[in-house]
């Protein structure tokens, strides 16, 4: 009873702003833990061994890397390409960017990621009441985002390459550290795996720096999505308490005490937002789809929700399939580039406790999509599917994009 009335005094907004920390706080434990761990291993380490500056393995390794990307896919890398290494709240607040939103959403979206990013649930609270539709739309990109900073050693956006400086600097020497004494003898391996690990990233953030078509795509797609998202929200916050109440009960919600409204409209957001409740009704193959259809009872209560997902489905569409060729196109560059890299191999081994061989054999839709384009038109294959993406049912059929350039 007595958090209850915590709760109460508090106030709605105030307590979804406490309840988005409480999604974060394995993560910012994780963090936390992560400072603590290098610090103790950094003065055991010291007068030891010594790992080179971040800064200093990039600038040494990106000339070779550059060229061997060139050479692999056949295409010129800008000579304006910057390398920077944001801090860990400077990562977050970047992550903002990396969220599509149209420009009248643009402001607002950093300003959420900035208060998250610095814990202000002060701010995050009257953003909620500053506009409380673009806040059920994007606060789930800052807790997707930013729970996943432990595990993104890189990022590219506008001829940028940044480098998380917060993981990178810190794993080599926590590994080190928990491999234990005599460090002098073990350093080798894990320095050369450190170095694998900044090859890696580099690698991918420059084939990323090639894929401007496949960038613009996925941007604008994904900006359309958001605006639908954004709709939804709008249309859920103005429905009457009745219809509410109705709703959650026939879907089933988790029951919310009645003077908080808010929560209410919220939890059937993110029910109906288009991402969660299609994809959980009607699986992955949606993505291949032309026509969805809805429970009459749910579409009958809010009459603008099939159109909703209707319109949702063709820049859905294009977002998952120009995204899942970007990250395919990396990861078979990356696979075919580094297999005989010792550095690399003892990164597999040292950072992520596998081998190449488990490394090469994972799935991934749009890694097998590129090598079978690639079996086929050989280094034409990247200018290809940059300049002509394919479509996600293209993806799963193969032949039906081959089919389609050679028309």
């Amino acid at each position: 009873m007595e958090y209850f009335e915590h709760f109460i005094k508090l106030g709605e907004f105030e307590e979804f702003a406490e309840a988005l920390f409480g999604q974060l706080f394995v993560e910012i434990n994780e963090e936390n833990d992560i400072i603590r761990l290098a610090e103790r291993a950094k003065e055991d380490l010291a007068l030891k061994v010594k790992f080179e500056e971040l800064e200093t393995i990039t600038q040494n390794v990106f000339p070779a890397l550059k060229n061997k990307v060139e050479e692999f896919f056949g295409i010129k890398i800008s000579d304006s390409i910057k390398i920077e290494f944001p801090n860990l709240v400077e990562l977050k607040k970047l992550k903002a960017e990396k969220v599509f939103s149209d420009e009248k959403s643009k402001d607002y979206v950093r300003e959420l990621f900035k208060a998250v990013a610095n814990e202000d649930q002060k701010t995050i609270a009257e953003l909620m009441k500053k506009n409380t539709a673009k806040y059920l739309v994007y606060s789930t990109y800052a807790i997707q985002y930013i729970s996943k900073i432990s595990t993104t050693y890189g990022d590219y956006l506008d001829s940028i390459i940044y480098l998380n400086k917060f993981i990178l600097s810190r794993y080599p020497q926590i590994i080190l550290h928990k491999q234990g004494e005599p460090y002098d003898l073990r350093f080798e391996n894990v320095n050369s795996g450190y170095l694998g690990a900044v090859k890696m990233t580099v690698l991918e953030e420059l084939i990323h720096s090639i894929q401007d078509n496949l960038q613009n795509i996925n941007k604008n797609a994904a900006t359309q999505v958001n605006l639908i998202n954004e709709e939804l929200a709008k249309i859920i916050l103005e429905l009457d308490s009745i219809t509410v109440n109705h709703l959650s009960e026939y879907l089933q919600l988790q029951a919310v005490p009645d003077n908080f409204p808010f929560a209410k409209k919220a939890n059937l957001f993110f029910f109906l937002n288009p991402d969660h409740f299609l994809i959980e009704q009607i699986g992955p193959d949606v993505m291949t789809f032309t026509h969805v259809e809805i429970d009459p009872k749910i579409s009958n209560a809010i009459p603008q929700l099939l159109n909703i997902y209707k319109k949702w489905l063709n820049p859905i569409q294009q977002h998952h399939a120009a995204f899942t060729v970007m990250e395919g196109m990396a990861g078979f560059a990356i696979e075919n580039i580094l297999k005989d890299d010792k550095d690399f191999q003892n990164y597999l081994a040292t950072f992520m406790g596998t081998d190449f061989s488990s490394y090469q054999i994972r799935k991934s839709m749009g890694k097998d999509f590129t090598k079978n384009i690639y079996e086929k038109l050989g280094k034409k294959t990247f200018r290809q599917l940059i300049d002509c993406p394919p479509t996600t049912r293209e993806i799963k059929e193969p032949h039906l994009y081959l089919n389609r350039i050679n028309q």
